[in-house]
């Protein structure tokens, strides 16, 4: 019986310690700032690219879609997250940075999710396909 209550408690510690939740106790991620897109709907982005996210402390979002720039709001609950950009300049650029401002817009609208892993944050969608690919500025 002891060997059994042994087994059955190690078995647990060990499936719990496999979990990849970045989150202690249902905290929020820490996302405050400004964020530089890397990668938008699996295209990297392109170089020195000024597309970025920055998440302000009172749930302000804004940044730069890769040609204009934009402002909203988001809203973060533990890992739970909804972009919400309002509005935006309405400046023209090349073809290839309206094509990738296009691609970052559709990916903020998809949004469902946060994760932070290897120093990136990761914006996922209501399936875990990566959307967004952010590293720290």
């Amino acid at each position: 019986m002891f060997k059994k209550f042994i087994f059955i408690a190690g078995t647990l510690l060990g499936l719990s310690a496999c979990q990849s939740t970045s989150l202690i106790g249902g905290e929020d991620l820490d996302i405050l700032g400004s964020w530089h897109i890397e990668v938008a709907q699996g295209k990297a982005a392109i170089d020195y690219s000024p597309a970025q996210l920055v998440f302000a402390e009172d749930g302000a979002l804004s940044g730069n879609n890769s040609c204009n720039q934009f402002f909203g709001k988001y809203q973060l609950d533990g890992q739970a997250l909804t972009l919400s950009p309002a509005g935006s300049t309405m400046k023209a650029c090349v073809d290839a940075l309206m094509q990738q401002e296009h691609t970052v817009m559709q990916a903020m609208s998809e949004v469902t999710q946060a994760e932070l892993a290897k120093g990136k944050l990761l914006l996922k969608d209501a399936d875990g396909k990566t959307q967004l690919v952010l590293s720290k500025q």
